[in-house]
């Protein structure tokens, strides 16, 4: 059958930043682009732009001419050079399955991620408010959105943690067996830490302690939390003896606790190095009052989560492959919607000529009127669930549309 729907654009998979951050649309020229794609005799359109992709869906007609189209629209829109190379493009069943990937997280970077089926809404939204997207991409976008959340709900595949900050967090949660009322020293705020932070508030910790070289970081979280303490770079190590959790993370070149510095120390002190180079000198872990861990020691738990993903993600595979054939039926039922309507519409026409006729040569009650129009109804609809059953059966998709030509032709639709 003529499924007649395409995917184009770049994304993650082929593309590298430097060309994807030049290819983002803004809402402004979303609406630029579709609607010269809509005046190109391309029937329905949605966009979607994120970070990590930017992808046209179409549906249309001689779907190879167009798809050979919005290629070159990418081309001259955007003015990237070279961007021909790094453009991908599926069509039909392959399409439909990567809208269902994507919507589901099972294209993107981190394999089950959530936040691009929001985005995947969105872009939805945006096409339906613009008329660009019509009953077969409602239809499509509205299962790719169903699908994703039946995988979420099935594999619970967002369940197996990823960042090296929440595994670390709960590494350490698992060492000392609450972080409840604990205290901690959170060195650098960069990108893991921030994360570090966030965490770390989830398991109510009495006190965060964040050293960071620049002060203005750590304002906003400040702010926002009520257990927030700003040490200086500097005093660093004052706060040792008051404190049961390091977590560091910096881009230092060097160490940045140093052994001699907390050999002295007698308190207990669990300690998380995340950073690499490693911030936590290694002969720290010499000292018996104080357990020290670093990225291998969360490798494993890192990759057990990954492969864990993979293999919820075949689930969700096996899950898109069903969909995507359930869709397509739909599809193909689909094409025979107008000719049912037009004979719906006809039998009604008949029906109202009909009745009009019989009311105004004769004198009838109520009741007969009603008797009669009952009958009337049922004998035109009889007349054409024939056809209609019969239409449905035909798995040929040449000889469906030829009987289907014959029926137009016939009843004059």
């Amino acid at each position: 059958m003529n499924i007649n729907i395409g995917v184009i654009g770049v994304n993650h998979n082929l593309a590298p930043i430097n060309i994807r951050e030049n290819v983002c649309f803004t809402d402004t020229q979303k609406i630029e682009a579709i609607n010269y794609l809509l005046d190109k005799d391309i029937e329905e359109i949605v966009i979607l732009s994120t970070c990590n992709r930017s992808e046209i869906y179409i549906h249309a007609t001689d779907i190879d001419d167009k798809i050979k189209l919005v290629k070159d629209f990418y081309e001259n829109f955007f003015d990237v050079k070279g961007i021909k190379n790094y453009l991908f493009h599926k069509k039909n069943d392959s399409a439909i399955e990567h809208l269902f990937k994507v919507a589901s997280g099972l294209d993107s970077i981190v394999l089950g991620e959530d936040q691009i089926l929001g985005q995947v809404k969105d872009a939805h939204s945006f096409s339906m408010q613009l008329g660009s997207s019509k009953k077969v991409f409602n239809k499509l976008f509205r299962e790719a959105i169903n699908v994703s959340k039946d995988i979420k709900n099935t594999t619970k595949i967002s369940n197996q943690p990823l960042s090296i900050s929440y595994i670390g967090v709960k590494f350490l949660k698992s060492k000392i067996g609450s972080l409840e009322n604990k205290k901690a020293l959170v060195i650098g705020l960069g990108k893991m830490n921030k994360l570090t932070v966030k965490y770390l508030q989830e398991e109510n910790l009495d006190t965060i302690y964040i050293s960071n070289r620049s002060h203005d970081k750590v304002v906003e979280l400040e702010n926002k939390f009520n257990n927030i303490v700003y040490i200086t770079y500097e005093d660093r190590y004052k706060v040792m003896n008051d404190i049961d959790i390091v977590i560091s993370a910096t881009s230092s070149p060097h160490t940045i606790i140093k052994y001699d510095k907390i050999s002295k120390i007698q308190k207990e002190i669990f300690m998380m190095d995340i950073a690499l180079p490693r911030d936590i000198d290694p002969k720290i872990k010499k000292l018996d009052n104080i357990k020290l861990y670093d990225i291998d020691d969360l490798k494993y738990i890192h990759y057990k989560n990954t492969e864990k993903r993979k293999e919820l993600a075949q689930v969700g595979y096996n899950m898109i492959s069903k969909k995507v054939t359930e869709f397509i039926k739909w599809l193909d039922s689909s094409n025979i919607d107008p000719v049912i309507e037009s004979l719906n519409d006809k039998y009604l026409e008949i029906r109202e000529n009909t009745l009009s006729y019989i009311y105004k040569k004769t004198t009838l009650s109520n009741k007969d009127k009603k008797i009669i129009d009952k009958m009337l109804t049922s004998a035109l609809k009889r007349l054409i669930r024939e056809p209609i059953i019969n239409l449905k059966k035909i798995k040929d998709k040449g000889k469906q549309e030829e009987y289907i030509k014959l029926i137009e032709e016939l009843f004059e639709l």
